[in-house]
């Protein structure tokens, strides 16, 4: 449905040594530097940190989430602690599963270094 993700930064350096640890955990190489921004590729999918081309301060979202599919639970819990071992913050509840009813998902929250909100999921039944 999406072609790319951006979200902005105002440390690019700070942000790379974030993303470049949590993509690593999801199996994904290193960013394609891009003089003000980088981008990773992996699944089809584009995923751009920037500094924001007006010029003003990056902010996060207020409401908004990026989500990260995930192949295992296991392998959420090595992309939530490869992010906060590289400056990200856990938000809502711990990872874990989360069970709707009939929907059944584990869920990692965290925010990155600028404070985008962060998710890795895993439908589980």
């Amino acid at each position: 449905m999406f072609s790319h993700v951006v979200v902005g930064s105002n440390d690019l350096a700070r942000s790379k040594a974030f993303y470049d640890a949590i993509f690593a955990a999801l199996g994904g190489g290193p960013a394609q530097d891009m003089e003000d921004r980088f981008a990773y590729m992996h699944n089809d999918g584009m995923f751009i940190v920037t500094t924001p081309i007006n010029g003003e301060p990056a902010t996060a979202a207020n409401g908004g989430t990026v989500g990260f599919a995930v192949d295992s639970p296991e392998q959420g819990a090595a992309w939530h602690a490869a992010g906060i071992a590289n400056g990200g913050t856990t938000c809502e509840d711990p990872p874990g599963l989360r069970d709707f009813g009939e929907a059944k998902y584990y869920l990692a929250y965290m925010r990155d270094p600028d404070g985008n909100k962060l998710c890795a999921m895993k439908v589980m039944g």
